[in-house]
């Protein structure tokens, strides 16, 4: 039987652990920073867990990690004190943390060295698509260690992508983000107009959602940006973090994101205002009306 180790019990990471639990004979091991986290997943699925880092990965055959961001993810796999030192040869490492597409490499660099697999795997479909088990992975890195993997990715994952060598992966999500943020801004824009002429709204979003105009954000995030709730999963701060690296790698590109940069001072504004904590839809919060 071969053993499992999930590092990080976040919005997503928590119910792709349970899904891993609940859907494959694997040993699971868990870990998270905040160990009552941990305590509660294995709880809840009959999972082991270890408040040590180093004693929940000993002998994985495979290590996931849903972490935060870049910082995160190197303190917890990189040097001498880190998972990737510690994981025995032929083992596996998939980051399903948005990165930067620089840290992919790097992790891939420190993995090849020490005779490990290594994937970065960045996810779509955010709290909603991990408790439903419908998530989109986009995967960079060695097709035939993707092959490896592919059943425990199947227990959480509907739709699964490998998009080429690594750092594919990263670069994809920032590609997701960047429509993500002109989407939003677009129909944070047409709600705005539509209150503004005193529109039915409800008779609106029915009217357009069946043309050109329709998309997921609208149809899940329209009515409810109308009546300016924003607790639907992925937080506006993590938003923040993923287009800055989307960002700083155009810079790195010489690539023109002048819609992404523009939301993205928007979300930091937003951030700065409180409202960190709301989910992305919460853009229209920062239309010259709402402010």
């Amino acid at each position: 039987m071969q053993k499992v180790a999930f590092l990080g019990l976040g919005a997503m990471g928590y119910p792709m652990a349970g899904h891993l639990a609940t859907r494959l004979s694997a040993k699971i091991m868990v870990w998270n920073r905040t160990t009552k986290k941990a305590e509660q997943c294995a709880a809840q699925y009959s999972l082991d867990y270890s408040e040590n880092l180093i004693e929940a990965i000993a002998g994985a055959d495979i290590v996931f990690t849903c972490l935060g961001r870049d910082e995160d993810v190197r303190q917890v796999l990189l040097g001498d004190d880190g998972v990737i030192a510690a994981l025995k040869p032929g083992s596996i490492v998939v980051d399903h943390t948005t990165t930067s597409a620089i840290l992919a490499r790097e992790l891939a660099d420190a993995c090849s060295a020490r005779q490990l697999g290594f994937l970065d795997g960045p996810l779509s479909g955010g709290e909603e698509g991990a408790r439903n088990g419908k998530l989109t992975c986009m995967l960079g890195g060695d097709e035939a260690v993707l092959e490896k993997v592919m059943p425990f990715l199947e227990t959480y994952c509907a739709s699964i992508t490998h998009i080429g060598s690594t750092g594919a992966g990263q670069l994809t999500k920032m590609v997701n983000q960047i429509c993500i943020a002109g989407i939003l801004q677009g129909l944070s824009e047409g709600i705005e107009f539509a209150e503004a002429e005193n529109l039915d709204l409800e008779k609106v979003l029915s009217a357009i959602s069946g043309g050109a105009a329709q998309s997921w954000q609208m149809n899940n995030r329209g009515r409810t940006m109308h009546q300016r709730e924003f607790d639907f999963g992925f937080a506006l701060k993590w938003m923040v973090k993923d287009l800055g690296y989307c960002v700083s790698q155009a810079e790195q590109s010489d690539t023109k994101l002048n819609l992404a940069s523009d939301v993205l001072a928007r979300y930091e504004q937003l951030v700065e205002q409180g409202h960190a904590q709301k989910d992305t839809s919460a853009l229209i919060l920062s239309l010259q009306r709402d402010v």
